[in-house]
């Protein structure tokens, strides 16, 4: 028995992972692929009129358990994947693609799809069923449905390549960081850095069967060597080979990944009509066009280059007084720290002890509460995919409004960063709201048999972050799964997430849970007032980083001639040399291991965390000026959130805060004008 095939029968109708063996998912996806056509087969052949009932809305339903099935294999694949898993994801993209082509090339049913799109002005919808019906148009055309049969063809090949070229990308990426790592033997070599972060480092040597020390690519592993080691040696070593990721001609090279990557894109774009693969994107976002973008982000470099150049220019004065002529990219981090202590006596290890995860999270789930009136209980009786996660009930008043997964460690089958996904979207179907299921997954430092997981503040908010995504997906509230939770304009999508990393900067409610590990001390007022204001700290320099990759992300899909003639180390040169502030080293670069732009969801869109930074700004404000917690402006931002993608963004955005999002509430907040 395939318990993938089998309707999920635990509780809460979970996924079933302790069932799931690996040889399971390819006939799944086999079977499951072939049943979802069949309910195609039906809503194309139907003898009745096509309606928007038996037609959009049959659409929007149809898939189910493939969708489901498809969120378990890919979501396992990036937190809980092995070398089969990558191996049957290899078979399992094309067959998606070539199953999503299908439906995208059916004539017959795009002729009843056009039929209902061209009544729509008769037909008495309502607003979210005026947008599926939107939607679902505009996805055939934008998939090719105008296009003749040999262009379709081609548009089919195009899409089956950039699944697995993406897929690779992504693969090799992940090798490159897992097979790295720096043995040390001689503690002295480790000066500088904490013990709790040594402790991690010999739990880490312990895994591998090693004596001594070990330093991983892995961000809780990787950055706090950055910051905090007096080795520049050690500093210079790790941060080459974090540089050379998928960059050093071997194995996991994504150089030549990259070209094809983009070369694909920009012909799927001429070939369904556009100037190139941006203008594509940005046609489905709030941005709209690739000048628009690049206008954005040239205000911001402006805005924000002198306040860089001179953040750079007082950590100069500091690397001189140790005797270093010429900083260097990866001095950054150690001499930002330094300065940090200086301005606002901060010391990141100092207030680790007072970010327990274990209190961070009941502060955050507290936050929900008071926002938006959720309670939060932990439960065992759900399947887990591994040990270290956790799962909750979230209930708002008693009725339950989504199950929650957790998980908070790094480990070898788990790709780096941090990320919220679902396991199965929220949908109102035969007079039921069926609810969703929430992932959160990020890769704090393990607990060690002393000590429990302590965060950097960097992480404190890395969770409230990921949390304000989940919120978007916990609160959802919208008759289709496919305009349910964050699916909305890619451009909206990180609003939710980034407003709620404001209130860490907020003393009223760091006093509630900012508390010593060992001794229940709340962190000093001081402290607390120096890590409000350290919010704008190097504000100038990340604000250059960001608008770097924006812009890179913008050149590779916006004017992709000269990547033919030039490496990919001389192009990403040649397209961010107005935001690079250290010289560039020719043995690193950043495209090769951007998984964002060549394997996630940010194509032509990495400028958009910036773009939500101001709509973030300026809803926060609206609640700086009201009180953090007013329950007025809470309950009208919790209106934004459930609608997911049932109205136009900007709409929703000017319902809750009156107005359109003003970019000065960004650079107040950034640089204080």
């Amino acid at each position: 028995m395939n318990p993938l095939l089998e309707k999920f029968n635990t509780k809460y109708t979970s996924s079933p992972f302790n069932d799931i063996k690996e040889e399971h998912y390819l006939p799944a996806f086999q079977e499951l692929v072939k049943t979802a056509q069949k309910e195609i087969d039906e809503i194309t052949n139907n003898p009745e009129a096509p309606t928007f009932e038996n037609t959009i809305e049959a659409m929007a339903f149809s898939g189910e358990q493939l969708d489901r099935v498809s969120s378990i294999f890919f979501n396992l694949n990036s937190a809980e994947t092995n070398d089969e898993i990558q191996k049957i994801a290899q078979d399992v993209s094309p067959l998606l693609t070539e199953f999503s082509s299908k439906i995208s090339q059916n004539e017959k049913l795009f002729e009843r799809i056009k039929n209902v799109y061209d009544q729509k002005d008769t037909l008495s919808l309502n607003e979210e069923q005026k947008m599926l019906l939107n939607e679902t148009y505009k996805g055939f055309v934008r998939s090719g449905a105008l296009l003749n049969e040999e262009e379709k063809k081609k548009l089919e090949k195009i899409n089956m390549d950039l699944s697995i070229k993406s897929l690779q990308f992504g693969q090799n990426a992940l090798a490159s960081t897992n097979a790295y790592f720096k043995h040390i033997t001689d503690k002295e070599q480790l000066k500088g850095i904490p013990e709790a972060i040594l402790a991690q480092y010999e739990e880490d040597a312990k895994e591998k069967g090693l004596e001594g020390y070990v330093i991983t690519l892995q961000y809780p592993s990787y950055l706090p060597a950055l910051t905090y080691a007096e080795n520049r040696g050690l500093r210079k070593e790790l941060a080459l080979a974090n540089g050379k990721k998928s960059f050093d001609g071997g194995e996991f090279d994504n150089q030549n990944l990259i070209k094809e990557i983009v070369k694909l894109r920009q012909e799927k774009a001429e070939l369904l009509g556009y100037k190139n693969y941006a203008n594509f994107v940005l046609e489905e976002r709030m941005a709209k066009s690739p000048e628009k973008v690049f206008e954005f982000l040239n205000e911001l470099l402006d805005k924000a280059k002198p306040y860089a150049q001179k953040e750079i220019e007082e950590l100069k004065t500091l690397a001189k007084a140790d005797g270093i002529e010429e900083i260097q990219s990866y001095d950054h981090a150690f001499y930002a720290e330094k300065l940090r202590k200086q301005i606002f006596d901060i010391d990141d290890e100092e207030l680790k002890p007072y970010f327990q995860l274990e209190k961070v999270q009941e502060a955050v789930f507290g936050l929900a509460g008071k926002l938006f009136g959720l309670e939060f209980r932990e439960i065992n009786d759900v399947q887990k995919y591994h040990e270290d996660v956790k799962t909750y009930e979230i209930t708002e008043n008693g009725d339950v409004k989504a199950l929650l997964y957790v998980d908070y460690h790094p480990r070898k089958g788990k790709r780096a960063g941090a990320w919220m996904t679902s396991y199965k979207n929220q949908y109102k179907k035969d007079g039921e709201n069926s609810r969703p299921h929430i992932s959160v997954v990020c890769n704090f430092t393990k607990p060690t048999k002393d000590t429990p997981s302590l965060l950097t503040f960097q992480e404190v908010t890395t969770l409230f972050h990921e949390f304000g995504h989940a919120l978007h997906g916990v609160l959802a509230d919208t008759q289709y799964p496919n305009l349910s939770g964050t699916s909305v304009k890619w451009d909206f999508v990180e609003l939710p997430s980034q407003f709620l990393e404001n209130f860490c900067y907020e003393p009223e409610f760091l006093k509630t849970f900012a508390k010593h590990y060992q001794t229940g001390e709340i962190l000093p007022d001081e402290k607390i007032e120096k890590l409000s204001q350290s919010k704008s700290f190097m504000e100038g320099y990340q604000t250059m980083r960001q608008v770097g990759l924006g812009l890179l992300d913008m050149a590779f899909h916006s004017e992709v001639e000269e990547l033919e003639r030039l490496s990919v180390k001389e192009y990403e040169v040649e397209k961010t040399e107005a935001t690079i502030i250290y010289p560039s080293n020719p043995e690193t670069a950043t495209a090769p291991s951007f998984s964002h732009i060549f394997q996630g969801g940010y194509s032509a869109g990495y400028y958009s965390y910036k773009w939500a930074e101001v709509l973030d700004a300026d809803a926060f404000q609206y609640f700086k000026e009201n009180g953090i917690f007013n329950p007025e402006i809470a309950s009208k931002y919790k209106i934004l959130l459930s609608s997911g993608g049932t109205k136009d963004p900007m709409e929703l955005f000017k319902a809750f805060r009156g107005s359109e999002p003003k970019v000065e509430s960004l650079l107040k907040r950034a640089f204080g004008s």
